[in-house]
């Protein structure tokens, strides 16, 4: 041809090839990034056939890692960073030394040098970004707390590892390292020196976006807004998140990841952020796609016949040593289980911040090769079973959720024993035929507000503490903790109240509270919130007073608004919006039936 197409080869054939495997692997049964993972092993250079650009893939990799932290920025504030602060540091920091520690251990068995366990565990102990942010976004669970904290606790991984690539080089001098031979030992000031470098360019890079970009940013898009042009905005959003975030590499030494999340963040409070988020989501996908794909390519399927007890050993320090690791610091830290669960399936695979450590590491000659093998063995392995470490942690959770005193003995350090009573204890007594209120988010407090109006008593409870303390200041009754918690519903009065207003989405955590709340008040009424279709139907055929699903209220409300717009009455609208509701929850269109029983629906003939 008159022209080089590596790089289109690359793209089309990856894409091409993850759509069809994708596809079968769905049809299977299986994760779609499992189809995604195989495309890219199909095309990498260890498997026969065509053979596709693996640096080119890399790079088209980081773009969609750049997107996705972009995005996340974008739904994310320094508000909802603060707020997690207090899990995500200690949280990270102990769980980066306890997977090092398991895998230096593992190295050592295998006969290797000090050096080379300690980055060998450092690869292990890093969780994938882009693995972790679509796993959360297809259980909807991004913006909720747990999705926050699971953020959070990522965000401190990579600065921890932006850190470790400055010092690595430092360890050929050490006396931990077989390459060192007689050399002198370590001079702390050499390392303190870039370490300090390093944590400066960060404080800057970080106080720039926070004091300049976060005005500059909204300002530059807001003008191009007024262009009137679709694509000049869709590709101001697309030069604004690609360019802090290479910058933020080349002038700063902060990951592509962290530069394209402060990106996102400069963005986040400004009202054209829901627009540039759903801009950037088809490029999302897409990239996000060719990241999997390049995984695959690094793999060499023959390291599963040459070592299969270490690629073993390697996943159970994955998917095992790091969950049960993470589980136990949340758990310690005095959260619930279900945020305990949430973390650690999050963090239960690796990615490619381990790739770059462990490339890193094997030209300095701290790794030796096989240590690179085994790391992308078990990324590409342990991302393929990320889904069924999720599905195994809901199941773990629920069964614990159903039994009150291994979860009060599992929660027994809840952070909600330190804070102080939020109720009176007079007032409470006296408390009754009350509104509970499970989840003051905004649903919980818009429910809390209309009844405010109205005089009705009510009892929030919610978990973020935070939140709690303004609450407190406002004068609202709250209790801080999970619901679910033994003891929680209890000091909410849940025997003498009227009726139980779960705000929150978590089906495990719903169907325990409802079990709960009708064991102590058998005639509780009950309201629901869900975002599952499936959910809703078991709700309703467990005799809940009202099952809500966000989307279909939405499309009912939107529905009424179109009736009265097309020439039907007010009640016409509003009656058939309740039939629609009644009789079909799926399709929204009510049955014939509906129109004989009531004639007064049935739409006006023309004569």
């Amino acid at each position: 041809m008159p022209h080089d197409t590596t790089l289109i080869a690359t793209i089309v054939v990856g894409l091409v090839l993850a759509f069809a495997l994708g596809f079968l692997a769905n049809r299977l049964r299986l994760p779609p990034l499992v189809g995604y993972l195989l495309a890219g092993v199909a095309v990498g250079p260890q498997t026969p056939g065509f053979v596709a650009d693996t640096g080119l893939a890399l790079q088209l990799a980081e773009i969609g890692v750049i997107l996705l932290m972009f995005g996340v920025g974008l739904h994310f504030s320094i508000k909802d960073l603060l707020l997690v602060r207090w899990i995500a540091v200690p949280g990270a920091v102990v769980q980066i030394t306890a997977a090092t520690a398991i895998g230096t251990a593992l190295a050592h068995l295998w006969g290797w040098s000090l050096s080379a366990g300690l980055v060998f565990g450092l690869a292990l102990s890093v969780a994938s970004t882009v693995v972790l942010l679509r796993a959360l976004a297809e259980r909807r669970a991004l913006d909720t707390d747990n999705g926050r904290i699971a953020v959070g606790w990522l965000i401190v991984e990579d600065l921890a590892m932006v850190l470790t690539l400055v010092l690595l080089p430092s360890l050929t001098a050490s006396p931990l390292s077989d390459a060192a031979g007689a050399k002198s030992e370590v001079s702390w000031q050499a390392l303190a020196l870039p370490l300090a470098f390093t944590l400066a360019k960060v404080a800057v890079f970080v106080t720039l976006i926070l004091a300049i970009g976060r005005r500059l940013v909204p300002h530059i898009l807001a003008v191009v807004a007024r262009s009137g042009s679709r694509e000049l905005f869709t590709l101001s959003v697309l030069a604004v998140a690609l360019g802090i975030a290479y910058g933020s590499v080349e002038m700063f030494g902060v990951s592509f990841a962290l530069g394209a999340f402060f990106a996102g963040i400069a963005l986040s409070e400004s009202e054209l952020s829901h627009q540039a988020a759903a801009d950037m989501l088809p490029l999302q996908d897409a990239f996000a796609v060719l990241f999997f794909v390049s995984v695959g390519m690094l793999f060499d399927p023959t390291i599963l016949v040459r070592e299969p007890l270490s690629v073993l050993a390697v996943i159970v320090v994955i998917v095992l040593g790091k969950s049960v690791a993470a589980f136990a610091i949340v758990l310690g830290l005095g959260y619930p289980v279900g945020t305990a669960f949430v973390v650690s399936a999050s963090l239960a695979q690796i990615g490619e911040f381990s790739f770059i450590l462990a490339g890193l590491g094997v030209s300095l000659e701290l790794l030796p090769l096989e240590g690179k093998d085994l790391i992308i063995a078990g990324a590409l392995l342990s991302i393929t079973l990320n889904p069924f470490v999720f599905s195994g942690c809901d199941w773990l959770a629920s069964w614990i959720q159903r039994r009150p005193r291994l979860l009060r003995w599992m929660e027994r350090t809840k952070a909600g024993a330190h804070v102080p009573p939020v109720i009176d204890e007079d007032d409470l007594r006296t408390l009754g035929d009350h509104a509970v209120i499970i989840g003051f988010g905004r649903v919980g407090e818009a429910i809390g507000r209309g009844l405010d109006v109205w005089e009705l008593p009510y009892i929030a409870v919610d978990r973020d503490h935070q939140r709690v303390e303004e609450l407190r200041a406002r004068g609202v009754r709250v209790i801080y903790g999970e619901a679910s918690a033994p003891g929680i519903l209890a000091a909410a009065g849940i025997d003498r109240a009227r009726v139980l207003i779960i705000a929150a989405t978590d089906a495990n955590v719903t169907r325990r509270l409802l079990d709960l709340a009708r064991e102590a008040n058998p005639e509780i009424d009950t309201v629901v919130r869900t975002h599952s279709e499936l959910e809703l139907a078991h709700l309703e055929s467990e005799g809940v007073g009202l099952a809500v699903m966000g989307e279909r209220e939405l499309a009912l409300g939107m529905m009424g608004y179109a009736l009265r717009s097309l020439g039907l009455s007010e009640g016409e609208a509003r009656m058939f919006v309740q039939s629609a509701r009644r009789f079909d929850d799926a399709g929204m269109v009510p049955q014939a039936e509906a129109y004989e029983r009531a004639p007064e629906l049935r739409p006006h003939q023309e004569s």
